[in-house]
């Protein structure tokens, strides 16, 4: 079916008051989008990322009155008459069509790849991990992600054991495992990403071999050979007390979600504890690793 779209620019601090303001004139869905296009990424559970500026985005039935949707928002005190926005009219497609046409096999180093479920196998004797986007953030097609599938895809992870800190969707553990790992321990502050990842274990094969754990529910003193932590910048810096004792001495650290202009106060944070690496970077975000010092 058709739809139309209206756009409202606001700032962070008023976009929740006007988001239900605009459920409440009929819009089917609200979404927030950041006016200079930052990247956006999951929210923690029951939290809505917003910017200074932001813009509001709501979605009706093409045949919805627009102009009585302006004059109700016009009326709404954070707007006012003539507030900033833009109507426009959604092309009708088959959506799920759309959505499905968009992902591709995906090689990430030598051996790896990552390919969705409705997609054939582009070369059965890789590593192949079976990984369809869901609910959780990580399907390979960030660079972040990218970056660290091609460093584990370096790595040598015969009969290793990996830790995934803040696992998502769980594919940097199921991919470990598919390229040699004996164990994997996914650890995650959300349900659904755990639920997200012993789904996507099960589905390649590996579900007996991945262990996940809430934080609190992870045991004490665990250590691995390879950590790996694709999560943001600021929570690295924050929690890097924790991070940085999880690998064994002279083991792998991975560390993404960092974009290039915040790799020096992450590097800060561990250096005293890694060799650290060449930064590498990719559009703009970078990947942080390095070897544990021995005691």
């Amino acid at each position: 079916m058709p739809w139309i779209q209206i756009k409202i620019n606001t700032t962070g601090s008023h976009a929740e008051q006007l988001a239900e303001a605009l459920e409440e004139t009929g819009a089917v869905s609200v979404t927030f989008q950041d006016t200079h296009d930052n990247p956006v990424y999951e929210p923690l559970p029951g939290e809505t990322r917003l910017w200074g500026d932001t813009d509001i985005i709501g979605l009706f039935d093409a045949e919805t009155d627009m102009a009585t949707v302006v004059t109700m928002m016009a009326a709404h005190p954070l707007l006012g008459e003539g507030f900033h926005h833009k109507i426009e009219q959604i092309e009708d497609k088959d959506w799920e069509r759309e959505w499905m046409d968009n992902f591709h096999p995906m090689r990430f180093g030598e051996r790896l790849w990552i390919c969705p479920s409705w997609r054939d196998v582009p070369d059965a004797n890789a590593v192949n991990v079976m990984l369809d986007p869901g609910l959780a953030f990580g399907t390979g097609t960030h660079p972040t992600t990218s970056l660290c599938l091609t460093w584990l895809d370096g790595l040598d992870l015969e009969g290793k054991t990996v830790i995934d800190f803040g696992c998502g969707s769980g594919i940097l553990a199921i991919a470990a495992l598919k390229l040699g790992a004996s164990r994997a321990i996914g650890i995650d502050i959300d349900p659904q990403a755990i639920q997200a990842s012993r789904d996507n274990a099960a589905r390649n094969g590996v579900a007996d071999k991945l262990e996940l754990y809430l934080p609190h529910e992870q045991p004490e003193n665990l250590q691995a050979d390879v950590v790996v932590a694709n999560i943001l910048a600021g929570p690295l810096r924050e929690l890097a007390p924790l991070i940085r004792v999880l690998p064994v001495a002279g083991g792998e650290l991975g560390l993404s979600g960092i974009l290039a202009s915040q790799a020096e106060s992450v590097c800060e944070a561990y250096a005293q504890h890694f060799v650290l690496d060449p930064v590498a970077e990719k559009e703009e975000w970078c990947r942080i690793t390095g070897k544990r010092h021995h005691p």
